[in-house]
């Protein structure tokens, strides 16, 4: 379809004739005759080199000659195409399509050009026209693929390259556009199975194998992700979103070392960004290379200052360091950048409690359950630090928040046998405590640590059965 030359050109091409074709015809131009032969085989020359300036200049020449070619309006306007005017392609297409209606090439370059001037209605029309008398024309229904998937309408795009492929299964790029589409809507075994169809054509395709691990590691088939980035990097190895994603794929098999490895790679070639700093730093948090984790976080905050996770991801550090008064001011960043995320809170509430900010602590906590109401943890710790504020009807309710989304845990009715023992009523809390030995009979520890002064009497111990 996008073959340039004339039919007719001579297969047994001499390179050697057609170098000195080009320095006579820079060193003479216009001032020389070159016969329409001759100046075709130049632009071919030109165009197939990429000098397409050039070749439009070739081509200009050829049309003052035989300004009614309509193949010479056609080709003028393949040039133009590759040059990115596409409006002016378009009045080639035209053109020769005036001097030939019928000429298939003309009317699908014709519908690529409005493709690229995002007029995909009138492009899909014209694929619709050819088909209309070419039904198995394998071009016409790629291209037409290709413009229903750009314009966003997958499932119509699939149809398309599913007849694509029916009529020719080894055509080059349409098992890769099948993959992507598949992909595009979740269907990935299907697309999978696309891209490894592309790879029986065109093995070497590293863009293949490494959108293939995208899909492997999205369903959690690490290991064969890992082997299908390799295989990209094997066949490209500076393609750095592959070793980004092999790196990622290794983190989600715990083989942190090698996902650093990655990620380093990553920086070599391309200079380091805020994610694959980020990523760098998680991995080393979680190996507990604390030092060096505040560096690669420190290192993603200086190329993003607004990165919120990587703010909070300092702060956990320098908590892991015993240093809470730097990690709670890291995690206050994260919040002001990010006010929406129930973890930046509760670390910087925890922190806060480390501290001894009560008041601040209260605050971050009601904040966490305000934005997550079923993070159990998070209303255990607010109703234990509204107990120690002496906020015992609130700790109550949080307490009872936490027993309703974990009512197995044995501990929450013991410090709820607590608040209500502060506040004087000793048969509520006999019986969270009774309710506690019945969830956990190895509780019973627990609970004459937590109400001393109400354990040490007989008909007490006598109805917990804490004498058994």
């Amino acid at each position: 379809m996008f073959d340039f030359e004339f039919d007719d050109n001579d297969d047994s091409f001499d390179a050697t004739r057609i170098h000195r074709l080009i320095a006579s015809y820079e060193a003479h131009g216009d001032s020389a005759y070159f016969d329409s032969e001759t100046l075709d085989e130049i632009a071919s020359h030109y165009f197939e080199n990429g000098r397409y300036d050039s070749a439009l200049t070739v081509m200009d020449r050829l049309l003052d000659v035989q300004p009614f070619s309509s193949d010479l309006w056609l080709r003028r306007g393949i040039v133009l195409n590759s040059l990115g005017r596409h409006e002016d392609a378009l009045g080639c297409y035209n053109r020769a399509l005036e001097l030939n209606p019928s000429d298939i090439e003309g009317l699908l370059n014709k519908a690529i050009s409005l493709d690229a001037l995002e007029r995909s209605d009138e492009a899909l029309a014209l694929y619709d026209q050819i088909l209309a008398t070419q039904p198995l024309s394998e071009e016409a229904l790629f291209c037409r693929g290709v413009s229903l998937e750009r314009s966003g309408h997958l499932h119509e795009a699939i149809v398309s390259f599913e007849r694509c492929a029916s009529v020719n299964k080894d055509h080059p790029e349409v098992w890769y556009e099948l993959g992507y589409c598949y992909d595009r809507i979740s269907e990935d075994n299907l697309s999978i199975q696309c891209y490894d169809s592309h790879i029986d054509v065109d093995p070497f395709s590293h863009d293949a194998w490494y959108n293939r691990g995208i899909v492997l590691n999205r369903v959690g088939k690490y290991q064969d992700a890992i082997d299908s980035y390799e295989m990209a990097l094997a066949i490209n190895d500076q393609f750095g979103s592959a070793y980004y994603n092999l790196g990622n794929a290794y983190a989600n098999l715990g083989k942190l070392e090698k996902a650093i490895s990655q990620y380093k790679h990553v920086v070599e070639i391309e200079g380091g960004d805020a994610p694959t700093f980020y990523n760098i730093a998680i991995a080393l948090e979680e190996l507990g290379r604390f030092d060096e984790a505040t560096a690669f976080y420190k290192n993603a905050i200086d190329k993003q200052p607004g990165y919120a996770e990587a703010w909070y991801g300092l702060g956990c550090c320098f908590e892991a360091l015993k240093r809470p008064d730097d990690a709670v001011s890291f995690f206050n960043k994260a919040v002001r950048l990010n006010p929406k995320v129930a973890d930046f809170w509760y670390a910087k509430a925890d922190c806060e409690y480390t501290l001894g900010n009560l008041k601040q602590a209260l605050q971050s906590y009601r904040m966490v359950v305000e934005l997550d109401e079923a993070h159990h943890d998070a209303w255990m710790d607010f109703a234990e630090a509204l107990f120690e504020a002496s906020r015992l009807h609130e700790a109550l309710d949080a307490y009872q928040k936490a027993i309703d989304l974990n009512p197995d845990c044995a501990g929450l009715y013991v410090q709820k046998a607590k608040a209500w023992l502060a506040l004087g009523n000793s048969d509520e809390s006999l019986e969270m405590l009774r309710k506690a030995i019945d969830i956990d009979p190895m509780s019973k520890i627990a609970v004459e640590n937590a109400c001393p002064d109400l354990v040490w009497r007989q008909d007490v111990r006598q109805h917990l059965g804490l004498d058994i």
